[in-house]
C-alpha cells in the first residue's frame, strides 16, 4: 500500500474530493486545504456544488468538465464502491478512500482496471512519510 500512497501523492495533481462542501467542521474541508497548500488542484464534488477554497464545485464526478487524476472519497463505506465505479468509468489514475472508508471489492475493481487504490488512509497524514520532497 505504501507504494500506491507514494505514487498517488507524487503523480496526481488534480484531486476530485467527493463529499467536500463549504463546511469547515468537516474533515474534507481541512484535507482539501492541505492538498491545495501542497500544490494540488482540488475539485469539490458534492450535491450542493458549492465552491470551496476558491475552486468551483460540481454536483457529481460526471459534471467535471476536465480530467481528474485522483478521486478522494469522503463518503460512508457502503457508498464508496459506487464512487469508485464512477472513477473507473472516467479513467482516472487513482482512487483514495479516506480514514474509515473501506471497500475491498471496490479496491479490487479499481486495481483490475489499472488504477492505483488507497483505502483507510488520509493524504494529509501520509504526506510527511510518503509525500514528494
Amino acid at each position: 500500500m505504501s507504494d500506491d500512497i507514494r505514487w498517488v501523492l507524487a503523480n496526481c495533481d488534480t484531486w476530485a474530493v467527493v463529499g467536500l462542501a463549504d463546511n469547515p467542521a468537516r474533515a474534507a474541508h481541512g484535507v482539501a486545504r492541505f492538498l491545495q497548500q501542497h500544490g494540488k488542484r482540488i475539485v469539490p464534488v458534492h450535491p450542493k456544488a458549492e465552491a470551496v477554497w476558491g475552486e468551483p464545485g460540481y454536483a457529481s464526478l460526471a459534471d467535471i468538465p476536465f480530467e481528474v487524476d485522483c478521486v478522494d472519497v469522503f463518503r460512508r463505506s457502503e457508498d464508496a464502491g459506487g464512487v469508485a465505479d464512477e472513477a473507473i468509468a472516467l479513467g482516472v489514475k487513482a482512487v483514495w478512500f479516506q480514514l474509515g472508508v473501506i471497500d475491498n471489492a471496490a479496491g479490487a475493481r479499481a486495481r483490475a482496471a489499472g488504477l492505483r487504490f488507497v483505502q483507510d488512509h488520509c493524504p494529509a497524514i501520509e504526506w510527511s512519510r510518503h509525500g514528494p520532497a
